[in-house]
């Protein structure tokens, strides 16, 4: 009977999950279906599930752009960020893990707030900066500033991997003589190389996606995917087909980035969560 019971479990737990996770999907798919709709058939009312496929959508919206630009400028600046962030968060991390003070998590809540803030609240100020040092409306500013927004997050993460890693291990490399960075680089790092790489991971996904600042702090010259999405939105109205077209052009790369390092990704969640 009990045996019934978990089996029962199981398959309404499974069940659910597979609810959820098409519920969740079906957003992103009913946009790539859309991509190869007619614009009329993507205002009809009732909405057409089934249709003649077309690629007049795609099309027109690698005629109107230059993609290719904007993936670069996307590549570039979340790629740039995410690898200026780790340089700075390592040391950061392992300082506040293996040398804490009374004032650490005071530290840690206080970087964590940072996120809490508004984004406009500080738009004006950023923007006169960056014009100020010429660095409005280029890739450097932008890998500047996405840096700085996400480095609370990825200091957080770095240090709970971490304080997963026993200190002893640490001081044995000392003892073995092993000077500072000898004990990061061939001792920290390739025992925390799983939360690193989730890490990673999520911060170029969380770049990728940014839209805020992207928006507000380039024109053309470093405009990256989400400006591409934007420009099919015009007074003239929204062009369902040709947007949902180039939303589909701006997360392929990124969706084919995260399936393929999905393992990694959840390894590097769950390290240090059983010991």
């Amino acid at each position: 009977m009990a045996r019934k019971v978990s089996i029962g479990r199981k398959v309404g737990f499974t069940a659910l999950a597979w609810t959820l996770g098409c519920l969740m999907f079906f957003p992103i798919f009913w946009m790539m279906l859309t991509g190869f709709k007619t614009e009329v058939g993507a205002i009809a009312s009732p909405p057409q599930f089934f249709f003649t496929p077309t690629l007049e959508s795609y099309k027109d919206v690698i005629e109107q752009s230059n993609y290719m630009r904007f993936v670069m400028n996307s590549i570039i600046i979340a790629g740039g960020s995410t690898l200026l962030a780790l340089v700075v968060a390592i040391p950061s991390a392992w300082s506040m893990a293996f040398s804490p003070t009374k004032h650490t998590k005071d530290v840690l809540m206080w970087m964590l707030s940072t996120k809490m803030m508004p984004p406009v609240g500080v738009l004006v100020p950023l923007y006169l900066m960056l014009q100020y040092f010429g660095l409005l409306d280029t890739r450097t500013g932008l890998v500047i500033i996405m840096m700085l927004i996400n480095l609370p997050i990825i200091i957080w993460m770095l240090f709970t991997y971490f304080k997963e890693i026993p200190s002893e291990i640490l001081e044995a490399s000392r003892m073995d003589g092993a000077v500072l960075w000898k004990e990061i680089v061939y001792v920290l790092l390739p025992m925390a190389l799983p939360g690193i790489a989730s890490t990673l991971l999520l911060n170029l996904i969380l770049a990728w996606n940014e839209s805020f600042w992207t928006l507000n702090l380039t024109a053309s010259n470093a405009a990256t995917l989400t400006q591409f999405i934007s420009s099919f939105s015009s007074p003239q109205g929204l062009f369902f087909a040709k947007l949902s077209a180039a939303s589909t052009m701006a997360i392929g790369p990124i969706m084919v980035l995260g399936w393929f390092s999905q393992k990694q990704l959840v390894t590097g969640l769950t390290f240090g969560a059983v010991k």
